[in-house]
């Protein structure tokens, strides 16, 4: 799908706040409110607009162990990759999980509460996937930029 000047406005102002009226944010574009309704049911429809959510403060939740994992595999195999996979996607604190070129295979992104918690995964999860060869810990000291935005003005 190409997307047009007022796609563009739209998919902006929702990054900035998916919780704006449609009356708000058709004003925002220059849109009538038909209009940008339908506008925004094409992006959804089309896949680009894929959800809508609260973006939640973690430290306020009580989760304060944050990390970078880097993963490597023994072999490069199909079933130690499904299964690596597959147990890497049903685990609530890997936020993110990266597939990469160079030293490591795989690049993790942890939350959870404490480093018990964080042992615990080590332990009972990582650590017992097939293939694993080694995981290395960077530990988050301090968030610099963490974003999701899109940058569209890039188009």
């Amino acid at each position: 799908m190409l997307l047009e000047t007022h796609d563009l406005k739209i998919l902006t102002a929702l990054q900035r706040d998916s919780t704006i009226s449609n009356a708000e944010l058709a004003k925002s574009v220059s849109l009538s409110t038909s209009a940008c309704w339908r506008r925004v049911r094409i992006l959804e429809e089309a896949g680009i607009i894929t959800a809508y959510r609260a973006e939640i403060d973690p430290g306020a939740c009580g989760l304060a162990f944050h990390a970078i994992v880097h993963v490597q595999l023994i072999r490069h195999e199909t079933e130690n990759f499904s299964k690596f996979i597959s147990t890497i996607n049903s685990r609530p604190e890997v936020l993110d999980c990266f597939a990469t070129a160079g030293e490591a295979d795989y690049h993790l992104r942890i939350l959870c509460r404490d480093l018990d918690a964080y042992n615990r995964f080590l332990e009972t999860c990582l650590f017992r996937i097939p293939g694993v060869a080694s995981a290395r810990t960077n530990l988050i000291l301090r968030e610099i930029k963490q974003t999701r935005v899109i940058p569209l003005n890039e188009m």
